[in-house]
């Protein structure tokens, strides 16, 4: 299956991954506003966010920090194939430039922690919005190393937004995660192919 994966990857141009990427994501906003709407109170979801929030700073920012540094150790000591995601993270921020990569993990941040943190775990709680978290990163399903990695991260996240209850906290953390590793994984393309 992850080679069967790793070749429908291949053959995607990059016009039709960065199609299927924004489109998943629009899909995901479009989810949590019928959820949104059917669950909650009008404007429910809009104050979730505090960006004035100390904590943003103090607590989100230096936990997606923390993990990056984690990971990036990580992939000094253990094979590559432990972090082998059928080559869709590499494809997708090999060539781009760092505002682009920042455009990318900011959208997925914010559609992502609105739907897994601020629709899913506000009515189903943190156990049940992390599995499904994990379960929609479908390609880490093949490698057990990043299925686990991917679920400690999401009970990490979802656990931030219980103690903070602030979205803002958890999509800045999202960001932090996404933005740096999609820089590394850049830089390390940019690397080999030099």
């Amino acid at each position: 299956m992850k080679d069967r994966q790793r070749q429908l990857i291949g053959q995607l141009t990059d016009r039709e991954l960065l199609f299927h990427l924004y489109g998943t994501q629009l899909l995901i906003l479009a989810i949590s506003t019928v959820l949104g709407w059917l669950f909650f109170e009008k404007g429910h979801i809009l104050g979730l966010f505090d960006w004035h929030d100390p904590a943003v700073w103090k607590v989100g920012i230096p936990a997606g920090l923390a993990v990056v540094m984690f990971d990036v150790l990580l992939m000094k000591f253990l094979p590559d194939s432990y972090f082998d995601d059928g080559g869709l993270n590499e494809k997708i921020f090999r060539g781009r430039s760092i505002p682009h990569i920042a455009i990318i993990a900011a959208i997925v941040a914010i559609s992502e922690e609105i739907l897994f943190r601020g629709i899913i775990q506000e009515k189903t709680g943190l156990v049940i919005a992390s599995i499904i978290f994990a379960i929609i990163h479908y390609r880490y399903l093949f490698n057990w190393f990043l299925f686990i990695n991917i679920v400690a991260l999401s009970f990490l996240i979802g656990f931030l937004y219980s103690w903070t209850g602030n979205l803002a906290v958890t999509v800045a953390m999202h960001f932090t995660i996404d933005f740096l590793l999609g820089i590394v994984l850049k830089v390390q393309k940019d690397k080999e192919v030099n």
